[in-house]
């Protein structure tokens, strides 16, 4: 077992949470309203109640420092991930739309940048809890936002899974936008199901290791929502997928972060299996964790899991590549594929 389920709610908010993703990016992605509003009007509010929390904060203002964003959401890697992926989202549809520099041939490795981009800040978080766990009595150590977590060699292991991650992305260069009349999809052919499993694989692994409390939703409905939606109707369109639903996760996880820390919906991972505790709030309320033992078994195996998938798929990219006499990074090495000439068929050559 990967999580301790013990209520209906949770299975529930787990199915609510998946069915919104889905739902909110196919407005996003049909319409150009709605991808407008989802990705440059919320962003933009957004953005100004944070910083209003900010200057609250310094001020020592008490509706500030109460904040549940400022309580609990208030780390590096939160802003880091909704800003970067947001600018993500953006891109893309400037490639879809044809705005600006989105026509420019030179913009069209934009995805594999923000994407990479994206990667190297969670291999960061990765490497900054296996050093602090190294430094840590049991492992156990403390974020800013009162998240205990367990640094070990598994964040070692994921974060190498994950800069393996960045080089299994291939044909930076062809990049396209569907052929229906709205260009409803930026199409990335060559980013087949091999990347996308090493990659759900590795993200996974990095939501299990370093945001626990969060990783039923963030780890596991997060990351099948745009894989569901690219294995039954928008083939090719994984990449967009994946960027507006975690853009959208995020704005919702940073306003409202008790949901999955603090509620019925709560639900923690068996790391936590030997404390007593039922939600992240219970957790967080805890300053010492004293003797518990940490069930690290799950952490080490996905980890070892998550890296020899990416081993496999950068080993089969390298053999194509050879067989091709390509260079998978300026060209298309997935050709013949089923995922590829799906997403071709879709594309406006």
């Amino acid at each position: 077992m990967l999580f301790q389920i013990n209520s209906m709610h949770q299975i529930i908010g787990w199915i609510l949470v998946f069915a919104g993703l889905v739902i909110c990016n196919e407005i996003a992605r049909r319409t150009k309203m709605g991808g407008i509003f989802f990705f440059l009007i919320l962003p933009a509010v957004l953005t100004i109640y944070f910083i209003a929390i900010a200057i609250g904060a310094a001020s020592g203002a008490d509706w500030a420092v109460k904040n549940d964003t400022y309580l609990y959401m208030n780390g590096w890697f939160h802003y880091a991930k909704l800003y970067a992926a947001t600018a993500g989202c953006i891109g893309f549809m400037m490639i879809k739309y044809g705005w600006g520099i989105g026509k420019k041939d030179w913009f069209k490795p934009f995805p594999f940048i923000i994407v990479a981009i994206n990667i190297l800040i969670a291999v960061g978080s990765d490497f900054e809890s296996a050093i602090k766990g190294a430094n840590a009595v049991g492992g156990w150590w403390k974020s800013t936002e009162d998240v205990w977590l367990n640094g070990g060699w598994w964040n070692w292991v994921n974060g190498i899974a994950g800069i393996l991650n960045i080089f299994c992305m291939t044909g930076w260069w062809g990049i396209y936008h569907s052929k229906d009349k709205n260009k409803q999809d930026m199409l990335w052919p060559d980013m087949t199901v091999w990347f996308i499993i090493a990659y759900d694989l590795w993200n996974f692994t990095y939501t299990y290791n370093n945001l626990p409390t969060h990783t039923w939703y963030c780890g596991l409905a997060l990351l099948l929502a745009p894989t569901f939606a690219n294995a039954l109707w928008n083939k090719g369109g994984w990449i967009q997928n994946r960027a507006n639903t975690l853009a959208l996760w995020c704005m919702f996880a940073q306003v409202f972060p008790l949901f999955q820390i603090g509620t019925k919906y709560s639900v923690l991972p068996v790391l936590y299996k030997n404390i007593e505790a039922k939600t992240g709030m219970d957790l967080a309320k805890m300053t010492d964790l004293g003797n518990a033992v940490a069930n690290t078994n799950v952490q080490g195996f996905i980890s070892i899991l998550a890296l020899a998938a990416n081993v496999i798929c950068l080993a089969v990219i390298i053999k194509r590549s050879i067989e091709q006499k390509k260079n998978p990074y300026k060209e298309d090495i997935w050709t013949g594929t089923r995922d590829y000439e799906e997403a071709m068929a879709r594309a406006d050559r």
